[in-house]
């Protein structure tokens, strides 16, 4: 058996920078363990899986598909930057002719276009809601240590904790950050927490006025950093918007490969992520 497979550059226009996704369109769908074999050997944050919905189309073509992520040790129900990698590996790679694509995903129809040179992903909008710090006081100081926090927040859709700096808490700080990936495992272990975003207030006024920087570790799926994670920011969108006025934002994801996101509230609960891609590998995988 021989399996297409795309290594694509999400959130980002630059070769080996954002967050790197092997997406795998498909003929015919495979079996779960087989899936997870593959994302397992891919290694990367996400590998994602796209499978015709009617036979009768193809990649170029169809504008409905099935789609669905794996981490190197399960499967996850939603995922920001390899949805933009599929969405890419269509329509640069495949040349797919429709001005919209839906996938059909475990967190309901997720809509593609093109804009320019980038991709709109309509996403879920999932707002956090504040909690005491002292209910996660061991995972908070595993990932910020003695920084100080201003809010914490939880999704309990995503599962999403989100810890804000306190706004003496400038990129270089959340740059800095060195979370023990053994350590957060240790604090919590109870399935309530799969992912820590670690956030800080921007630098509108210089340039290119990024409104928020953030982070994201998941180590709980088998990711210790997620290099710019999507749907970190359907929660960070969320709350940013309220705590900024603001319906546009622009955010950065300070990690060591760093990514941008450009992002659109809207007044229908949903969420525009609004991003770019480039493919850095094309190949086969040899079953």
């Amino acid at each position: 058996m021989e399996i297409p497979v795309f290594t694509v550059d999400a959130f980002t226009k630059i070769p080996f920078k954002g967050n790197p996704a092997a997406i795998c369109p498909l003929i015919n769908e495979l079996s779960d363990d087989l899936y997870q074999k593959i994302a397992a050997e891919m290694n990367l944050s996400e590998t994602a899986f796209i499978t015709k919905i009617n036979p009768a189309d193809d990649f170029s073509t169809g504008a409905r598909f099935r789609l669905r992520w794996f981490t190197p040790t399960n499967e996850v129900p939603l995922c920001g930057h390899a949805t933009l990698a599929s969405a890419a590996v269509l329509f640069y790679q495949k040349k797919n002719t429709n001005a919209t694509v839906v996938f059909d995903t475990k967190s309901g129809p997720l809509s593609v276009r093109q804009q320019g040179e980038s991709i709109i992903m309509d996403f879920p909008l999932n707002t956090p809601d504040q909690k005491d710090p002292s209910d996660f006081k061991d995972l908070i100081k595993a990932v910020v240590g003695d920084q100080p926090v201003q809010e914490v927040c939880f999704n309990s859709t995503t599962k999403k904790l989100m810890i804000r700096l306190a706004d003496s808490c400038g990129r270089q700080i959340l740059a800095g950050l060195k979370p023990n990936s053994a350590a957060l495992l240790a604090s919590e272990g109870t399935g309530r927490v799969m992912g820590v975003i670690v956030t800080a207030l921007g630098t509108p006024e210089t340039h290119p006025g990024y409104d928020f920087y953030s982070r994201y570790f998941a180590p709980w799926n088998g990711v210790a950093e997620d290099p710019v994670c999507g749907s970190a920011h359907t929660v960070l969108a969320a709350y940013w918007s309220q705590k900024l006025g603001k319906k546009k934002l622009l955010a950065y994801q300070c990690s060591c490969r760093g990514g941008e996101v450009n992002l659109e509230v809207r007044d229908d609960g949903r969420v525009n992520l609004i991003g770019q891609a480039v493919t850095v590998l094309r190949g086969t995988l040899t079953l």
